[in-house]
């Protein structure tokens, strides 16, 4: 006997299941915040693979032992990672004075204008040494968090690079492996959604890195033509940041446009906006629909919930996987779609063709 109209027991099940995927997918969560130091470096060295994959394909079809190929390509990556920490660092250090001068020569104007009320610069020092006197047991405190914070990025660096030599050099093993663990003769499906998926985030960072190129040139060749000093350094940031897509952009934009009011004034720096808008423009409006639309495709609403769910969990981190891991877990959905749904289309398809 049924108690329960039809389109009732059907909504009770729809939401039975999405209660439990939100459950399991809010432990892993917590799990993978718990395990972050192991968890991180994997993630970062699957996006590592992803991007370096053709290079290192390119060269065993060459002949390259696969050892010796993946070694290559792992050197390769340091060598233009490292620098291009080098080129931001220095160009930050060049033009900090230059930045440092503006905020000071800023503040006493305000001090100036404000002289009267009794917030000279001297007043100012005051608060300042007494702020000092109160917080620095807290200050000393976060500079020795600080350090620790960075060796352990340091650490999973390391960790991050020997794993894409690994990835890169075991990628058959691990097809093999995965094959292995699918329960009964579910192998080809299992292989066929894990290359679906490394495909998705294979495609995105391909297409990102060939977007943050083009952004990068575009903008040094700008800030170089109004002589922007750090214009190398500014165009790399921008290169790194394009990574985080939308708010990376806007963020490294707006460095450029901070060095170039320092050190031009007003009006270069408004130049220095417009060609970080045009950048963009050109970015929105050609690049992202014809690069990304080759690689994956993904709704800018998508990307941008994607974004804020992934900074709300793991910050800038979280940002920074979670377009990649989005793209993933789209190209699972659109295999299982492909491999389940097919059967009921085709007559369907047939139908309409006679």
């Amino acid at each position: 006997m049924q108690l329960l109209p039809v389109p009732v027991r059907r909504f009770a099940a729809w939401c039975a299941v999405v209660l439990l995927a939100a459950a399991v997918g809010w432990l892993l969560v917590l799990l993978c915040g718990v395990l972050r130091t192991a968890v991180t470096p994997v993630l970062l060295a699957l996006l590592g693979t992803a991007l370096l994959g053709p290079l290192y394909r390119r060269l065993v079809r060459a002949g390259v032992q696969a050892s010796v190929a993946a070694g290559l390509t792992c050197v390769a990556v340091l060598a233009v990672v490292g620098g291009a920490v080098y080129i931001v660092a220095a160009a930050l250090v060049d033009t900090g004075d230059q930045i440092v001068s503006s905020l000071r020569s800023a503040a006493q104007a305000v001090a100036r204008h404000f002289g009267a009320a009794g917030t000279g610069l001297d007043d100012l020092a005051g608060n300042a040494r007494d702020l000092l006197r109160k917080f620095g047991a807290t200050a000393v405190s976060n500079v020795i968090s600080g350090v620790s914070v960075v060796a352990e990025s340091l650490a999973m660096a390391v960790l991050a690079l020997l794993l894409v030599f690994f990835f890169l050099r075991d990628s058959g093993r691990a097809v093999t492996a995965l094959r292995a663990m699918a329960p009964g003769d579910r192998a080809d499906t299992l292989e066929a959604i894990a290359r679906r998926a490394f495909a998705a985030v294979e495609g995105f960072m391909r297409g990102t890195t060939l977007i943050a190129l083009i952004d990068a040139l575009c903008i040094t060749l700008g800030l170089l033509v109004l002589r922007v000093p750090g214009a190398v350094g500014l165009g790399a940031l921008v290169f790194v940041g394009a990574y985080i897509p939308y708010l990376g952009a806007f963020l490294s934009g707006a460095v450029a446009v901070l060095v170039a009011f320092a050190d031009r004034g007003v009006v270069i720096a408004l130049w220095a906006l417009g060609v970080v808008l045009a950048v963009q423009v050109l970015e929105g409006h050609v690049l992202q629909p014809v690069i990304q639309s080759r690689t994956v495709q993904m709704h800018p609403a998508v990307v941008m919930l994607a974004i804020t769910a992934g900074a709300s969990v793991a910050g800038i981190l979280g940002m920074l996987l979670a377009v990649p891991l989005t793209a993933a877990a789209s190209g699972v959905v659109q295999e299982l779609r492909e491999r389940y749904a097919a059967p009921s289309d085709a007559p369907a398809s047939g139908q309409g063709g006679s």
